[in-house]
């Protein structure tokens, strides 16, 4: 942000302004306004005719305390000209006591964008010299700022990474809802504005005013965003909302589901490494780690997700470095005992990544349950809108800046854009699954009991295989449920295409309905028998609830039932 030009406001009065000196400094302005030359004012013996009220001290500036102009340029190029509203800020400063100055407190605003080029004004108040520190005036503030934000000389640059908000930052907040509107923005945004909403930071790098600076920061006497694979002030806001939820010392987002697991395993997992997995899960993650994994020396052993037994004779007999399942499963919605495999897996030291994509961070709280990690593809739920990709690990800040390390060299950045898409979509995160959860477990009920519906898969269920594990370690069940209809894959195909209000798609957790049959949608390059080694049947679908009323959900299903 160039500053051209000071004028001094009206609310300047001489006493204001006692023992503060006009300059000329050619660092700070331009040409003078029409040519008129710079005079020093002594303002002990007066206020020369220039400096009035009227905005004619076009010609000076006055003289900020040190390393004002510095501060406020890359605040305001830091902050302001990446979101495009320039409303800058009041400041308090403490002098340097060897420079023989008294303590000052100075005041500073600057216009707001706009289409009218113009310069920016400016104001500033002094203390008294000879006073006492009692005595010093009040920090004077320009009408048109609403706020004092008080800078701190040392604090120009917010500090990267996600670090776990502390109780202090949102004792007042209760509740899981409240996080989710608030966490991450009014509870310490590092962004520098009086927008409710958070701030979109466009911009691919970020630039040092001086090569001393850069040296502090390599050198880490200073924190600073650097460019934009390593970081962006928007994507901070998002992990911190996200680390809030899930009760994480750190998150990392990234550009999808799957390249946060596919990181996560690559960071954590040496070549030569093995893993425990299970086998009801993800098909791209699967294809990842039985295809890929292997060509680095990594082994793979699979179980049943209730398979404690098989789980603990892997961890006896490999160096198992890393267990990894999602809880609930996909898309038969299994769940595993976390406290349990975390408990078995510690003692070897294995570590515990959950995916908990379906069950979202308001229903499960992994990390509370003793798992190391937490992934998401924050592209389902968290995201909830069916508009954005992304993906998140949450955890301990060791475990997570290990693996942000490897994402820095491997890239899969998420765009500032859909960090605020999440964020926007994440206000309303507990009122969906609220939603969410009702309809899906009802529906749940009604399909179960309905002749035309073999089976039901819905941990909400006292017929799931582990309905009281999910009882007590979920305190929701999820808006996805997975059913088999009686009948062949013609007849399934004629019930999806019977419905009217869900989408055929390959996703959930959004605002609208989705449903799709995995063997088509998923599965439909593996022949039958293929296919029948994972449980696809050629009859199962998988619904994904959203927010639409449920009465209208109820009816559609229904009819479409009633249609085969």
């Amino acid at each position: 942000m160039a500053v051209s030009s000071f004028q001094c406001p009206t609310i300047f009065s001489s006493s204001s302004i006692s023992g503060f000196q006009c300059r000329s400094d050619p660092d700070l302005v331009g040409s003078p306004v029409g040519g008129s030359s710079r005079r020093r004012v002594n303002a002990t013996a007066g206020i020369s005719s220039s400096f009035t009220g009227d905005g004619g001290l076009s010609s000076r500036i006055l003289r900020f305390p040190p390393n004002f102009v510095r501060q406020l340029s890359i605040k305001a190029r830091r902050n302001c000209s990446n979101i495009g509203v320039a409303q800058i800020v009041a400041a308090k400063w403490s002098n340097n006591p060897s420079s023989g100055l008294p303590s000052a407190a100075a005041a500073a605003a600057a216009s707001s964008a706009s289409a009218v080029s113009s310069a920016a004004s400016a104001a500033a108040a002094s203390s008294a010299a000879a006073a006492p520190v009692a005595a010093a005036p009040p920090v004077v503030v320009l009408k048109s700022v609403d706020e004092e934000v008080v800078v701190a000389e040392e604090g120009i640059r917010e500090k990267i990474g996600s670090v776990q908000l502390t109780d202090s930052k949102h004792s007042f907040l209760s509740s899981d809802g409240s996080l989710t509107v608030h966490a991450g923005e009014r509870l310490g945004r590092g962004i520098v504005t009086d927008a409710i909403t958070t701030p979109v930071v466009n911009t691919s790098a970020y630039f040092f005013k001086k090569t001393a600076e850069l040296i502090d920061f390599k050198e880490k006497r200073s924190v600073s965003f650097e460019y934009g694979r390593y970081g962006n002030p928007t994507t901070v806001v998002l992990e911190e909302k996200i680390s809030a939820l899930e009760g994480a010392e750190s998150t990392l987002v990234m550009a999808s589901g799957m390249c946060a697991s596919t990181v996560m395993l690559l960071a954590l997992v040496p070549a030569g490494g093995h893993i425990v997995t299970t086998t009801d899960c993800y098909r791209k993650t699967r294809i990842f780690m039985e295809n890929f994994l292997p060509k680095l020396g990594i082994t793979v052993t699979v179980i049943d997700p209730a398979d404690i037994v098989g789980l603990e004779a892997a961890v006896n007999e490999f160096k198992v470095s890393l267990f990894f399942t999602e809880s609930p499963t996909n898309p038969f919605l299994r769940c595993v005992d976390i406290e349990l495999v975390s408990e078995i897996c510690h003692k070897r030291g294995t570590l515990v990544c959950i995916d908990g994509t379906f069950a979202t961070p308001l229903n499960q709280k992994a990390l509370a349950l003793g798992a190391d990690l937490v992934v998401h593809s924050a592209t389902k739920y968290i995201g909830g809108h069916n508009d954005v990709l992304a993906g998140c690990i949450c955890g301990s800040l060791k475990l997570v800046s290990e693996i942000r390390n490897l994402h820095h060299v491997l890239g899969g950045t998420l765009n500032p854009n859909a960090a605020y898409l999440i964020i926007r979509g994440m206000k309303t995160l507990h009122l969906r699954v609220q939603q969410q959860n009702s309809t899906a477990f009802r529906m749940a009920e009604i399909l179960e009991a309905h002749p035309k519906v073999s089976h039901v898969y819905y941990p909400g269920l006292p017929s799931h295989p582990e309905h009281e594990l999910a009882k007590r370690q979920m305190t929701g069940f999820g808006g996805v449920v997975s059913f088999e209809i009686d009948g062949d894959i013609e007849t399934t195909i004629k019930f999806v295409d019977s419905l009217k209000i869900p989408y055929i798609a390959p996703s959930f957790g959004g605002c609208e309905s989705i449903v799709d049959q995995p063997a088509i949608m998923s599965y439909w390059d593996l022949p039958q028998e293929e296919r029948l080694k994972y449980g696809i049947k050629d009859n199962l679908v998988r619904f994904s609830f959203g927010v639409e009323d449920f009465e209208d959900v109820k009816a559609d299903i229904l009819q479409a039932l009633e249609a085969i």
